[in-house]
């Protein structure tokens, strides 16, 4: 069963920077897609960024976010850099087994994890 991990949250200053985890395990993740969302209060989950396991290619919605993985590590990051207060959101990693491309909707993705609050301060 593919596990899924964050961490890395927790709450920076506007301007700061985090970078987020996420620990998958369950799986050879060779043909995955990874990626993270984001879901803000009262707002819908959104696509951040995305990463192809085997290739390492990447798309992002945010110049300031930046999507990696370390493949002996298992392991796919997010760098933010220069937060804002509208970047406060739960935080989401999934993937995906089988997408073409980078979906940018949740739906297309099989595998979730628990979220990680990132919140910044003005």
């Amino acid at each position: 069963q593919v596990q899924l991990v964050e961490s890395g949250g927790g709450v920076v200053q506007a301007g700061g920077s985090l970078r987020l985890s996420c620990a998958a395990s369950g799986r050879t993740f060779t043909s995955y897609i990874m990626a993270w969302f984001r879901q803000a209060p009262g707002k819908e989950r959104e696509f951040v960024a995305a990463i192809t396991w085997s290739t390492g290619g990447t798309s992002s919605v945010e110049g300031r976010f930046t999507i990696s993985r370390d493949i002996a590590k298992n392991t796919v990051y997010l760098q933010m850099n220069s937060l804002k207060f509208e970047d406060t959101a739960v935080y989401y990693c999934a993937a995906s087994p089988s997408a073409l491309g980078h979906p940018v909707l949740g739906r297309e993705y099989a595998y979730w994890g628990q979220g990680t609050q990132v919140t910044v301060s003005s």
